[in-house]
């Protein structure tokens, strides 16, 4: 390639990467401004103070708060050192250096920035406008000529690029930087726009030109899982690569890298570990409070797929760093089967996530409410097996369901089903239950949907007696028998106040009666985003959210006895790996439980089977290579087919990928179960 056209590329790729400071700036301020954190000054680096969504804010609420602890306790550990720096590599407009000056914490310390010229520039510019932020610094601001663009006794900025290191050691060593005195090298979702020969040479530059410092680092991880898969196409597309992915994928490997560096120590850390075990309880509320929020499965994923790292240099830096958190209980890694099961396509094109579905039929199965790239969906659709396969077709109900997400769709006994909570919005939950019956038949199944083709569903609402449950959603409801009656049997879930729930309640169907049935044992923690299942007249519940946020992997029989139920521990060898929004199946007696979420570092969640009479767990991987992928399964739904040739039809599903956009699997996909119930 001639050398001027890679200078070209090098030039454009660089200006992309200048360009991602301007969006998490906004992003910041916008978290600010929400009250996720305390920063005055990042309103005067914006045109105009944005609003993002909920889901935003926390990601850069999480990644503030990380680099915030390491800062302030690299400060802490060197506050008796005469002389102490920080070195803040590609710093961009962050606004450190005021927020320290202002809260008293920099006393004696040093804060240099470095970053392209352009952007250094920018930022000088920006702060000798601005009385506020000129006015916390002791002396002028030089020319906008730079290397150094502003000079203070505690503040200076550099405009230069990283990767030259020999132009960046000596306008560094003019500028006053100390090489000898404690330092804190900053990175924050930095090294990783650079091609790695690069970021592991500015890694290894550090280690050997600052014998005492601590390198505080935050980026990405897990490249090929679906988020990761969403998260490297959005840098591609803003022609911001994230080049250190591939041969950095997780934390293991990332420490690794620093110690094969020259560093001392390291400590690497999703922020699933550091949000739930490194920030107060107090704290966590406080947050989770701020705005209604109901993305559980995207914020996980999101804290999944970023770390912060400490990797020290010397015996008093390794006072700073992070510390490890003690979990209660170890980690549970999958013990994968080294089967993995087919999955296929279905050639049926159907989005969106939050639904809910049931069979009406022995060939047709209804989907109620959800999401999709429109919003919120009112209508319903069902889907109908003929000689030609699946097809979608439209539901006319008699009267309308309304907006709903996260509800229960449960087939009775005696024919039709029970559609019970959800939401239109975290601040809208929907009270009241319906009954649902259909038809008895559809029109001919044909190999072409036609206008005439549509379910007709008589919906109506059950005036029920007694005392029902709070209105909610991410519950269960499952069939489960008593003294020859059947009840609704509705377990957990979340509420407008934000509680998780661990309440259970019974409705007896054909009294439509709230009632009150003993229960004997210890209750399940409270929990959402859980399964429950209906087995020999009782019900399975399994996995979940806790209260603080974790995903479970307990599994919870509601047993049937002569006076009422009673609940057990079923103690599953190996456990399950802890998980959030799967969808599971009886079949015999085998718990099946497909998909959701979980804090692995080792894949996706596939296929767990519990036997429950040996009381044993398998996990097997799914095959997906027949499919579209990415195949996010969460928030999706999942049915049971014929028994004869157990296959789970795969419905919907996917989520909003942070700020890279949303992702809604676009087809059915089956999979093939008979590996497993063998």
């Amino acid at each position: 390639m001639p050398r001027t056209k890679k200078s070209k590329q090098k030039k454009s790729s660089d200006s992309a990467v200048q360009g991602t400071n301007d969006s998490s700036v906004v992003s910041k301020c916008s978290a600010a401004a929400q009250g996720y954190f305390k920063d005055p000054f990042l309103q005067h680096f914006v045109a105009k103070v944005t609003r993002r969504a909920p889901l935003i804010n926390r990601g850069y609420y999480v990644r503030w708060r990380a680099v915030d602890h390491c800062v302030r306790t690299f400060l802490q550990v060197t506050a008796k050192c005469p002389n102490r720096q920080i070195l803040s590599l590609g710093a961009g407009f962050d606004s450190l250096y005021f927020r320290l000056r202002a809260d008293g914490a920099l006393n004696d310390a040093v804060v240099f920035e470095v970053d392209f010229p352009d952007v250094a520039r920018r930022k000088a510019a920006l702060i000798a406008s601005n009385i506020n932020l000129r006015g916390m610094l002791d002396s002028c601001l030089p020319s906008l000529t730079g290397p150094v663009y502003v000079s203070s006794s505690h503040h200076l900025l550099l405009g230069l690029d990283v990767r030259d290191e020999s132009q960046l050691e000596d306008a560094l060593g003019a500028a006053g930087l100390d090489w000898t005195a404690p330092t804190l090298i900053l990175s924050e979702v930095v090294l990783t726009y650079m091609e790695t020969q690069w970021s592991d040479a500015v890694i290894s530059w550090a280690a050997e030109r600052l014998p005492q410092s601590l390198f505080v680092m935050y980026e990405q991880i897990h490249p090929h899982d679906p988020f990761g898969r969403i998260m490297q196409e959005h840098f591609v597309k803003l022609s911001s690569t994230l080049h250190a992915l591939l041969q950095y994928p997780d934390t293991s490997t990332q420490r690794r890298r620093f110690l094969d560096k020259g560093w001392d120590c390291c400590v690497c850390l999703d922020m699933n570990d550091f949000y739930s075990q490194l920030v107060p309880e107090e704290e966590r509320r406080r947050v989770e409070s701020l705005e209604p929020f109901d993305e559980h499965e995207e914020w996980h994923a999101k804290c999944s797929h970023y770390f912060i790292l400490t990797a020290s240099r010397g015996s008093l830096m390794q006072q700073a760093l992070l510390p490890v958190p003690v979990s209660p209980a170890p980690p549970v890694s999958p013990s994968w089967s080294p089967a993995a099961l087919n999955v296929r396509t279905v050639p049926v094109c159907l989005e969106g996530m939050g639904m809910a579905s049931t069979w009406t039929g022995p060939d047709q199965v209804l989907l109620t409410g959800g999401s999709g790239r429109g919003g919120r969906k009112a209508e319903s659709r069902a889907l109908v097996r003929g000689p030609e396969g699946w097809r979608s077709i439209a539901v006319e109900p008699s009267e309308h369901l309304g907006v709903r997400l996260h509800h229960t769709l449960t087939r009775l006994p005696a024919g039709g089903a029970v559609i019970h909570g959800g939401r239109a919005s975290p601040l809208r939950p929907v009270e009241g239950l319906f009954k649902l019956t259909f038809e008895p038949r559809l029109l001919p199944a044909a190999a072409e949907p036609t206008c005439g083709d549509a379910l007709k569903v008589c919906v109506e609402p059950m005036i029920c007696t007694g005392s029902p449950p709070s209105p909610r959603w991410r519950h269960t409801s499952a069939v489960v028998q008593h003294r020859g009656r059947d009840f609704l049997f509705v377990f957990g879930g979340k509420n407008r106040s934000d509680s998780v729930l661990g309440d259970a309640f019974f409705l007896c169907l054909d009294r439509q009666n709230w009632t009150e049935i003993p229960v004997d044992g210890t209750a399940p923690a409270a929990r959402h985003s859980h399964s429950a299942c209906s087995y020999q007249g009782g019900a399975l519940v399994f996995g979940g959210l806790s209260p603080r946020g974790t995903p479970l992997g307990d599994t919870a029989l509601l047993r049937q006895t002569e006076t009422g139920f009673l609940w057990e521990t079923v103690d599953v060898r190996p456990p399950p790996v802890p998980r959030c929004s799967h969808c599971a199946h009886v079949v015999g007696d085998k718990l099946v439980v497909v998909g959701g979420v979980w804090w692995s570092s080792e894949g996706v969640p596939g296929v767990v089977v519990i036997d429950l009479n040996t009381c044993s767990s398998r996990e097997f991987s799914l095959d997906t290579s027949s499919v579209p992928w990415p195949l996010m399964l969460h928030s999706f739904c999942s049915e049971l087919t014929d028994p004869s040739e157990p296959k789970l039809l795969l419905i919907g599903g996917g989520g909003n990928c942070f700020s890279f956009g949303t992702h809604l699997n676009p087809q059915l996909v089956s999979v093939d179960l008979r590996p497993v119930l063998d």
